[in-house]
């Protein structure tokens, strides 16, 4: 069947999608979800098939067509393209096999990820996936081979050198931006540690937010290798990269989900790991009511896993159990966040104690990996002789950003200040209405958003003393932020 173009201006976000007029598809007995074969000249592409309701959106005789689909096969409006029945993907019929609880074996799991990657599956169907794995979890054979399939099925950043250092912190934390002080720590040692990292989707700042304060964070591949080998270590943004595109593909059908199955958190972090080629890596997992993981018994088996798993794959893994029952660093929201992280590289009175005590004994836990002893002491030598702090400015310049003093960072011009209604002991701060405030006063977009907490749990408190600051970009959101702390206050004053 020839069919005319309509380019629908739409995108899916992955997925290739073609709507057809309800007639044509009743002539070819075609169904919303059923696949067809799109040829123009000797390209052809296998679509997901929509319905149009009416003749509205996409008249007889036409074919209306996403973004992507028009992308993949270099086609314009009104163009005539052949149309055929195509089988669905293979993959669906190994996703019910996860879904009955059998195992997948390497060329099913190969499969998937393949079809995942190339946009063969629709976001019902990898949610499936998705939720098929989450209910009925992956064995330890199943997830090192997801986790070797999508590293296969992305680029490599290949630097030939050894060691390749790296961490990752499992998250749930509002601050907790070690990464910044990390990297440049091991950098001036002499270590090499590329960190690709991610832009936030539900915490008030990502790494690459943070950084992206102070430089550039999306590069090429080759534009990383060159900034690696000239200053040791970089802070982008792995999702300007094709790394591991599968997992970026199940997080973003997971997020709505508010799901994270295990296997697939493992293989997601293995996998972007494994795509740095780094040989020693670190693995940070906060424990609290509002981290990710919840208790101590779920942090000792993700511990296990990760290093059944980082042996299977000759990695050297270092898994710490950390407090995950508070925010971590004093502001929270990405300017905010890179003024702390400059106060501790340059040994500022008001730099956030707990955030430097946990990036020592990282940096201490790394140094020990690579049989080096006393880390802590040389970690504090490199901090307090400036060294980390040149190696940060040197590496802010090859991702061409400027060296700033961090009074100088621009932080959101609408503020509100929230004070002790009574006098007592603050027993708890809410890293979920941490959060939820910051993110509402525009964190991470409005890079100047956030809120900045003067006080720690455990800390004293007189009524009427300030517990913390928030910052907006705009008058309106500041008003946002100030509604959620109507309903609830992220400090626990007793």
């Amino acid at each position: 069947m020839k069919l005319k173009i309509r380019d629908m201006d739409v995108a899916t976000g992955g997925p290739l999608v073609a709507i057809l007029n309800k007639d044509d598809a009743q002539k070819l007995d075609l169904h919303v979800m059923d696949r067809i074969k799109i040829k123009k000249g000797k390209k052809t592409e296998t679509v997901v098939v929509d319905i149009a309701a009416s003749r509205k959106s996409v008249k007889p005789n036409y074919i209306g067509l996403f973004e992507e689909v028009i992308d993949s096969l270099k086609l314009k409006n009104n163009q005539i393209v052949d149309i055929s029945i195509a089988r669905k993907p293979l993959s669906l019929e190994f996703i019910r096999k996860k879904m009955d609880g059998k195992k997948l074996n390497k060329k099913e799991i190969d499969q998937i990820v393949w079809d995942i990657v190339n946009n063969k599956l629709s976001s019902i169907e990898l949610t499936y996936f998705v939720a098929a794995c989450y209910t009925n979890a992956m064995s330890t054979e199943e997830t090192i081979i997801l986790t070797k399939s999508i590293a296969y099925h992305g680029d490599t950043l290949k630097l030939d050198k050894y060691p390749i250092i790296d961490k990752h912190s499992i998250g749930g934390l509002a601050g907790n931006r070690t990464t910044l002080i990390l990297v440049p720590i091991i950098a001036a040692a002499g270590f090499i540690m590329p960190k690709t990292s991610s832009r936030s989707i539900t915490s008030p700042s990502g790494t690459a937010d943070t950084m992206e304060v102070l430089a550039k964070v999306s590069f090429s591949l080759k534009e990383i290798k060159k900034i690696v080998l000239k200053t040791n270590g970089c802070m982008v943004w792995g999702g300007a990269l094709n790394l591991a595109p599968a997992d970026d593909k199940i997080i973003m059908v997971e997020r709505p989900l508010g799901i994270d199955a295990e296997s697939q958190l493992l293989a997601s972090i293995m996998a972007k790991k494994h795509s740095v080629s780094s040989t020693h890596i670190l693995i940070d997992i906060p424990v609290g009511n509002h981290a990710k993981v919840r208790n101590k018994t779920e942090a000792l088996k993700l511990k296990k896993d990760f290093e059944t798993i980082g042996k299977r794959l000759k990695k050297h893994i270092k898994v710490i159990i950390t407090d995950g029952t508070k925010p971590i660093g004093k502001g929270i929201g990405p300017a905010l966040e890179a003024r702390d992280v400059l106060w501790v590289l340059t040994r500022d009175k008001r730099r956030p104690l707990d955030l430097e005590n946990k990036c020592i004994k990282m940096a201490a836990e790394i140094f020990k990996m690579l049989k080096i002893k006393d880390g802590e002491k040389k970690t504090l030598d490199l901090l307090n002789s400036g060294k980390a702090y040149k190696k940060m400015a040197e590496i802010i310049k090859a991702q061409n950003g400027k060296s700033i003093k961090p009074e100088k960072i621009k932080i959101g011009k609408f503020i509100f200040e929230v004070k002790s209604k009574k006098k007592g002991i603050i027993r708890n701060i809410k890293n979920s209405i941490v959060t939820k405030t910051a993110r509402v006063a525009g964190a991470p977009v409005n890079k100047g958003a956030g809120i900045y907490l003067h006080k720690d749990v455990g800390n004293k408190v007189k009524k009427g003393e300030k517990l913390f600051t928030v910052y907006a970009e705009s008058k309106q959101k500041l008003n946002y932020a100030k509604d959620i702390l109507k309903e609830e206050s992220p400090f626990v004053v007793k």
